[in-house]
């Protein structure tokens, strides 16, 4: 299950990575990198063997010496680039969790253009429930959360999202919301969710990642990634090692994703921390979290990757975070609530 972007497989990741791309800069040039491969040919050393052209061992060793600090010395000016963007870009606290994250680079009006973009996209291909009590079950519960954000919104100083949400009708257990507050459940998911607080559970986790900018985050994450690797490739392909260029970006490339997973992975769970208090916030009661991971859990049947590669953290820890933040979570919904240990929505 990924609950922001859609899940790895689903037709609606391609969408938004397409839109996404849009944002990729260019290649980077080194200062020179013309000069280079216009490079003369080199003379040949007074110590050369003219008749067999070929270096004494120790001279060709000193050579190599001198290539592989050569080498060395324009990766690491290449990676200094990305080091300058990464500090050039913005930083934010992320509400509730009082983390630190990379909101620069693409503002807020661009990545809800391409929020909106990528949602229309999808529904226009996908079939929407004709089921009319899902239907008010998602929108009743989403406008209740919903209310809850752009309040903060507002005392943050920002503009309060122009809310959707639908259910398509499809057996995906998925849900997602895409920036600008664009959410979509797919029917597949409603039966996990059992009831109300069920639904309330994944809105709030959903909602979360909107009102916190996930989205927004990943892609300037991209493009910083994006940077760091064109740099790379232009200092170490220079056409005279050309194998260890290649072995050099893959390896980058590798680490470049798993970078991403571990972000996408601690989004997640900053969605389900933000999203425990935004339903508690909104008169939910908080306890019924714990139960539907564990129903999610159930329904995996041991499908879920290692949580090293995962987007998300693992049921096990999804869990055990849930349960420490619970006292703070009740204390926020009996304070939204007045209620004192019962539950404040029936299901």
């Amino acid at each position: 299950m990924v609950l922001m972007l859609a899940g790895e497989g689903n037709s609606a990741d391609g969408r938004w990575q397409a839109v996404v791309a849009r944002v990729r800069i260019g290649p980077l040039r080194g200062p020179g990198s013309r000069d280079r491969r216009r490079r003369a040919p080199r003379r040949a050393f007074p110590w050369t063997n003219r008749t067999t052209n070929q270096v004494p061992t120790m001279r060709r060793s000193t050579r190599q010496a001198r290539t592989s600090r050569s080498r060395f010395s324009a990766v690491s000016r290449a990676l200094a680039v990305p080091a300058l963007l990464l500090s050039l870009v913005s930083c934010a606290t992320e509400p509730i969790t009082g983390r630190w994250v990379f909101l620069g680079a693409v503002g807020e009006d661009q990545i809800n253009a391409m929020g909106v973009e990528a949602y229309d996209q999808i529904l226009a291909e996908a079939k929407p429930s004709a089921d009319a009590s899902q239907n008010a079950l998602v929108e009743r519960v989403g406008r209740r959360i919903a209310g809850v954000v752009d309040q903060r919104i507002q005392e943050e100083g920002r503009q309060p999202y122009e809310w959707q949400f639908v259910v398509i009708d499809e057996p995906t257990v998925n849900a997602f919301a895409l920036p600008g507050g664009k959410v979509a459940f797919y029917a597949g998911i409603l039966p996990i969710c059992a009831d109300e607080a069920g639904v309330a559970v994944v809105m709030g986790h959903e909602v979360a990642h909107a009102y916190a900018q996930h989205g927004r985050k990943r892609v300037n994450e991209s493009v910083i990634a994006q940077a760091g690797l064109e740099a790379v490739n232009i200092a170490l392909s220079s056409g005279e090692n050309e194998q260890l260029a290649g072995l050099t970006m893959a390896a980058l490339g590798v680490g470049a994703q798993v970078s991403q997973l571990a972000f996408s992975r601690g989004d997640e769970s900053s969605a389900d921390h933000i999203g425990l208090f935004l339903m508690a916030d909104a008169g939910y009661d908080p306890r019924p979290a714990v139960e539907f991971w564990k129903r999610m859990a159930a329904a995996s049947e041991g499908a879920a990757p290692p949580e090293f590669l995962s987007t998300h953290p693992s049921h096990d820890t999804r869990v055990e975070q849930l349960e420490e933040r619970m006292p703070e979570a009740l204390e926020r919904w009996r304070a939204a609530t007045g209620a004192a240990g019962v539950a404040a929505v029936a299901p």
